[in-house]
This record gives structure tokens, sequence and C-alpha cells, in this order.
């Protein structure tokens, strides 16, 4: 049973790493391209209030929150500090 509880530990750990990225306290599923557009998005047309956050997706909504919440941070890195491509 203690074996079985390691390997399924184990498992986890590996699957978890596409979901560990984060932008703004949001988890990305993929690489925060989708973060990055909406903050980028925010930060060009002036994005004061989240209400003006719509879009296509919860990623491109949650990127422009973020630039409503933190206009300093940045679009380019992660919450952990890894380079996000465009």
């Amino acid at each position: 049973m203690t074996i079985l509880f390691a390997s399924v530990l184990l498992g986890l750990s590996f699957a978890a790493p596409g979901f560990s990225q984060s932008f703004g306290g949001n988890s990305c599923v993929d690489n925060c391209e989708g973060h990055r557009a909406g903050y980028d998005w925010a930060e060009e047309n002036g994005i004061q209030s989240e209400d003006d956050c719509s879009g296509n997706s919860s990623s491109f909504e949650e990127g422009c929150r973020t630039y409503v919440e933190d206009s300093g941070r940045g679009a380019e890195y992660d919450d952990d500090g890894n380079e996000i491509d465009e």
C-alpha cells in the first residue's frame, strides 16, 4: 500500500509542472501567453477598471485584471520570474 501511494505521489509530481506556472496569482495552463496578452492589452488601452476586462479567454481576462491590480509588475515574466514568450 505504501509503495502504491508513493508511486501515485511521484506520478502527480511529474504531471503537475504544466499547472505550476502562474501570473498575477492565477494559474497558467500552458505558458501564460494569454495572461501576458491581456496585461499588455490593458496597458496599451489604459484600462483602469476590472469591469473593462472582457475577452475570449479567462487567461486574457485574468491578465487584464492583473494589470488593473498591479500596473507596475510588467508582463514579461510569470510570478516565479520565468520569461513568457510572445
